[in-house]
């Protein structure tokens, strides 16, 4: 249900003068931004959390045809409104909680007359802004945002070597934002925490359509300064298969009427559970349309997965091998089969075949496809009749690897036009996730992130993600190998990937015959790809150990991974087993537990069959880059 009041903070900034700062503050009160004007007159902002300052007075604004409207902006009118109300969602938690306070404040550049509005919401885990610029004709933005964190914050920012396909290296000098180097570029999500370690904070985009994707690139004071994807270095990926496209796509987009930016997001909290479960990314993408999902993201052909997919563990690219790909598949119980590019190579009566065979065994097929053919609008439309003619479920469209506005038109053309045809989604080469999947919930997987098809190290890499790229929403990260892929990890630490490392197409890397054949394959058959409930216990830290218990009906699935060094942790079951006040008489609920514990070797496991309660505590010893799970059923 959705419903508009004024909150009394913003109702006293309604009575303010012009130019007279505007705060906004979460439904909670413990989050706030305040609009002003800066000592140059030039607009800027301060973000705070419990009082404290999670992003310091920094610049703010919109730059139009060359012109900053935010220098000397006049402030005028703000209007108030809140929105609460909920929908289904497949992340972190099986349903999304929208519930902010928001205001729509009127401003004014005075040398050139230019009206436009700055929208900001407040939630209760972070603020989201944005700027809409009525007009007509041609224009071309730029930005004007800084994001001053707090000194002394300890990051965790993204290299820049391969896009989102980046590492999150430790810094030799330090690893506090002094750190930094002037004119560094990295990738948002932008995850750090307080020197006092009382708040964590992550930044990036929502709703980013018909613009040009952000970056961010520091300034000698440590700044980050939000720049568009014209004007960022263009990857190695995208030199190399797009050559011709490298100059032409580092110009500024145009924009043709009103401009609407995508939304600045702050996500904040007093620990990583709250900044692993915020909502606010896809909070501002629009609802599906639907015409094209009467039922939003229950629309009936809209199915989360498990996919097999012969690529990094055994590879047989003739029709046969795919069959046994599927048949193996079924015997896990998973819904899918991926297939990279050799199905091109085959005749439409052998695809048929073969994705004939595999639907008989319960196993629905996504094909690879490249995205540059799919801009040649006959090229896409005779991809989707194939798929009409053969029964493919999906498309996994790959190399994006750029966020030109030109290239950010693809992901919801191409989601657009496969939803016409009842045809899921997943994008590889992309970038990170902003709330598309929310409009187009046909987006069932976007990588946008270093998987298991890049050589290691893998231990440090697997405790960071979940607390950086994945803030921004789903990662196709292809988890889980039991040969020598595993690298510094052990086998348990892969098994927890799967659970941790989320995506509603959750698509193994390991051949499905050697899961079958694993100690682990029992949970493996029981790991779901989309949760219920999560909650991210206290023992985790970026770079150090990631601690997840997610639950899918009634089963609980607590999974470890630790980075380099060795630790042991006990985990108090009622950390997540909340049962309510105990009651007298009343005995706590048995959960059938398995435990999948690390030996000494890491190409080996340990499991345990036994019966816990909330009442029980584990202690766990985690060698470096190892792992633990426990799948506990009712």
């Amino acid at each position: 249900m959705r419903a508009t009041i004024l909150y009394p903070l913003a109702l006293f900034c309604l009575s303010l003068p012009a130019a007279a700062d505007v705060t906004v503050a979460s439904p909670d009160g413990r989050v706030r931004l305040v609009l002003s004007s800066g000592a140059q007159g030039h607009l800027e902002y301060t973000v705070t959390f419990n009082s404290k300052n999670m992003i310091e007075p920094s610049p703010l604004g919109i730059v139009v045809d060359g012109v900053d409207l935010a220098g000397g902006a006049q402030i005028g009118k703000a209007d108030t409104y809140s929105v609460k109300e909920t929908y289904p969602w497949y992340g972190p938690h099986s349903t999304a909680v929208d519930n902010c306070n928001g205001v729509k404040v009127a401003l004014t550049h005075p040398k050139t007359g230019t009206s436009y509005t700055l929208e900001v919401r407040a939630y209760n885990d972070g603020v989201a802004f944005r700027h809409l610029v009525p007009g007509q004709g041609a224009r071309t933005p730029d930005e004007a945002t800084v994001f001053r964190v707090p000194a002394g914050s300890v990051i965790a920012p993204q290299n820049y070597v391969s896009g989102y396909e980046g590492l999150y290296p430790w810094r030799t000098t330090t690893n506090t934002i002094e750190g930094m180097m002037d004119g560094e570029w990295t990738h948002p999500p932008f995850t750090f925490v307080l020197r006092d370690k009382s708040a964590y904070a992550s930044i990036t985009e929502g709703a980013l359509v018909n613009y040009s994707g952000m970056v961010f690139q520091a300034d000698a004071t440590q700044a980050l300064h939000a720049r568009l994807g014209h004007s960022e270095p263009a990857i190695f990926g995208f030199r190399s298969r797009y050559a011709k496209d490298v100059e032409r796509l580092s110009h500024p987009a145009a924009i043709n009427g009103p401009i609407t930016t995508p939304w600045r997001i702050v996500m904040m909290g007093a620990d990583l559970n709250t900044l692993f479960n915020c909502d606010i990314v896809h909070n501002v993408a629009p609802p599906p349309d639907p015409g094209l999902f009467p039922n939003g993201l229950k629309t009936d052909w809209i199915k989360p997965g498990r996919a097999v997919w012969s690529y990094l563990d055994g590879t047989d690219s003739t029709p046969e091998g795919q069959k046994e790909m599927a048949r193996l598949g079924s015997l896990m119980g998973f819904e899918y089969i991926v297939m990279e590019n050799f199905w091109r190579s085959w005749s439409e009566a052998q695809l048929k075949d073969v994705v004939g065979y595999a639907r008989e065994h319960g196993v629905k097929t996504f094909v690879w496809n490249i995205r540059s053919t799919f801009q040649d609008p006959k090229a896409l439309q005779q991809t989707l009749e194939i798929c009409d003619r053969v029964g493919i479920a999906g498309l996994k469209i790959d190399f994006f690897d750029h966020e030109n506005k030109e290239v950010i038109d693809l992901y919801e053309m191409l989601a657009k036009a496969a939803a016409g045809h009842k045809l899921l989604v997943d994008f590889h080469g992309a970038n990170k996730p902003t709330g598309l999947e929310r409009t187009y919930p046909n987006i069932v997987g976007i990588e946008g992130i270093r998987g298991m098809e890049f050589f290691p190290p893998r231990a440090q890499l697997d405790v960071v993600l979940p607390f950086t790229r994945l803030l921004a929403g789903m990662a196709d990260y292809t988890p889980t190998h039991f040969g020598a892929l595993i690298a510094d990890t052990t086998w348990a630490h892969q098994v927890a990937n799967a659970v941790i490392l989320q995506s509603p197409l959750l698509v193994y890397v390991a051949h499905p015959a050697h899961m079958l054949e694993n100690p682990s394959v029992d949970v493996l058959k029981s790991i779901p790809s989309t949760w219920d409930e999560t909650v991210v216990l206290p023992v985790s830290e970026i770079r150090q150990v990631a601690a997840f218990a997610r639950r899918s009906g009634n089963t609980w699935f607590l999974a470890i991974t630790n980075g380099e060094t060795a630790r042991n942790v006990r985990i108090d079951l009622s950390s997540f087993l909340n049962q309510g006040p105990p009651q007298q008489g009343r005995r706590p609920v048995s959960y059938l537990a398995t435990l999948l514990r690390d030996t000494t070797e890491p190409a080996a496991l340990k499991v345990e069959h036994l019966t816990l309660s909330a009442s029980d505590s584990l202690s766990i010893d985690l060698g470096s880059g190892g792992g633990f799970v426990a799948m506990l059923k009712r």
